[in-house]
């Protein structure tokens, strides 16, 4: 593979430094990427945690509806659902982790009680009532972790691109371009070490021969 830089030791220093840069950028995205793996590998321990958790408490209100159902009957369980308030509103910011910015759902915490009278609603309504609004935050949770999962998984696979093209092109190509210039330097400066010697080896002859001319006469 021929370089395209002049063999000059300007070009000699600016390569070196470059590849300096490289190694260090390499370095960089590699501790990067270990740490972008490792927060995504937590994260999905704890989605599977959570998502057992809803799977449980889904289980668990679907049970209690179906009882109320049986016990209040179908036109009551729909006037008091079609009743209940709206959920509260939220707000998503963000945190940081090596510079990707990851989801945070902020929001306020729905009140877990059973707040109807003991005519509107029975032990089985108010406890599928108490399951869901405990399910609300976890699936916020849920939500975050699988958003950011899925930005993690992208910018590890773009750390991955970046880092693997200085590994296994620009660092060789510095490296290649370094040693082929020290090689033609070197060369030139044995050329020019043998032509000065050439040159000195001449001039001796010449004063030794003057010399010789002038003792002769």
């Amino acid at each position: 593979m021929a370089i395209k830089v002049t063999p000059t030791k300007a070009n000699l220093i600016a390569s070196k430094n470059a590849l300096v840069l490289a190694e260090k950028g390499y370095d960089l995205l590699d501790k990067k990427r270990t740490v972008l793996i490792k927060e995504m590998m937590d994260l999905n321990k704890n989605a599977k945690v959570l998502q057992d958790e809803i799977e449980e408490k889904f289980e668990k209100s679907y049970s209690e509806l179906v009882m109320a159902t049986i016990s209040m009957g179908a036109l009551s369980l729909k006037d008091m659902g079609e009743s209940a308030p709206l959920e509260n509103d939220y707000e998503i910011i963000s945190r940081s982790v090596m510079g990707l910015e990851l989801p945070k759902i902020k929001y306020e915490k729905p009140s877990a009680r059973a707040d109807y009278s003991l005519h509107q609603s029975n032990a089985a309504f108010d406890r599928a009532k108490i399951n869901i609004a405990e399910i609300l935050p976890v699936i916020y949770e849920l939500a975050e972790i699988e958003t950011s999962v899925f930005r993690l998984a992208n910018e590890i696979k773009k750390t991955a691109k970046r880092a693997n093209a200085l590994d296994k092109i620009q660092i060789p190509r510095y490296k290649h371009i370094i040693r082929e210039i020290e090689d033609i330097l070197a060369e030139k400066e044995r050329e020019d070490f043998f032509r000065l010697k050439k040159v000195k080896n001449k001039k001796n002859k010449k004063n030794k021969k003057n010399k010789d001319n002038k003792e002769n006469k």
